[in-house]
């Protein structure tokens, strides 16, 4: 029986950052979910808090989900996405084969990148958010490697007041991107069925951040090089590959 997939996108994205791995992955009859973070295309739910805690709990819901009806899944995350993968895996390892993340890593000395600072300062992180018009937001993430079609399609999302509200909240509940006093406590409940995929040119969470979490752990690295932190989209085939490898290797 094939193995179901759970594909979690990360900030400022949606799930149309995965169309080119998905299409690169050639999955077939595999059964794939490539939901939307709560908010991200669509209002919040009603009393949705927006914490990383809070979308941590929604994803084990999406892994329960496809668990009940498939057995045990492939869990796949890029950028906060790969943050709430290994989550999930920490919390409900019986749910997953494994968990496989992009870009972004669990790590207790990573202390965020610069706009990540931004919307973990109060008011600060408002005006950013007030100033950054779609446009603009295209041509940024257009030139760090994004796919341009894509980046249109992300940033035309941002007119989502909802959108830049729960990015704020998310960043705000970790405190820029420190896990070092909660999350980072429970790697070792990692299951070991796990890898990380890096573009090897990241500017937000650089490669040597990943080498730290890979010589920790264990954990394989695979490196992507010629791309920087939307590496599934900017070399899906390769990706792909590393994924395929990955899986058939369990």
């Amino acid at each position: 029986m094939t193995t179901a997939k759970l594909f979690l996108h990360g900030v400022p994205d949606s799930p149309a950052i995965w169309g080119p791995l998905l299409a690169a992955l050639d999955l077939g009859d595999t059964p794939v979910a490539v939901p939307a973070l709560p908010g991200f295309t669509a209002h919040l739910p009603a009393g949705f808090p927006a914490t990383k805690e809070a979308y941590a709990d929604w994803a084990v819901g999406q892994a329960e989900a496809l668990y009940a009806a498939h057995g045990p899944i492939d869990i796949v995350g890029h950028d906060w996405g790969a943050l709430i993968a290994q989550r999930v895996a920490m919390l409900r390892p019986d749910l997953l084969r494994s968990w496989a993340i992009s870009n972004a890593v669990i790590d207790p000395d990573y202390r965020g990148h610069r706009v990540a600072r931004i919307w973990n300062t109060p008011i600060l992180g408002e005006i950013f958010m007030a100033l950054s018009k779609p446009v603009k937001l295209a041509e940024g993430l257009a030139a760090q490697g994004m796919p341009a079609d894509i980046a249109r399609e992300e940033a035309a999302q941002w007119a989502n007041k909802d959108k830049r509200r729960a990015i704020l909240k998310l960043y705000r509940s970790a405190k820029g991107l420190s896990f070092e006093h909660d999350w980072a406590r429970d790697i070792d409940k990692l299951p070991a069925n796990g890898t990380l995929i890096w573009g090897a040119g990241d500017p937000y969470v650089e490669l040597s951040v990943a080498q730290r979490f890979a010589a920790n752990t264990g954990t394989p690295l695979a490196v992507i090089d010629g791309a920087g932190h939307w590496a599934i989209a900017e070399r899906p085939a390769e990706v792909a590959a590393a994924l395929h490898a990955f899986w058939n290797s369990l």
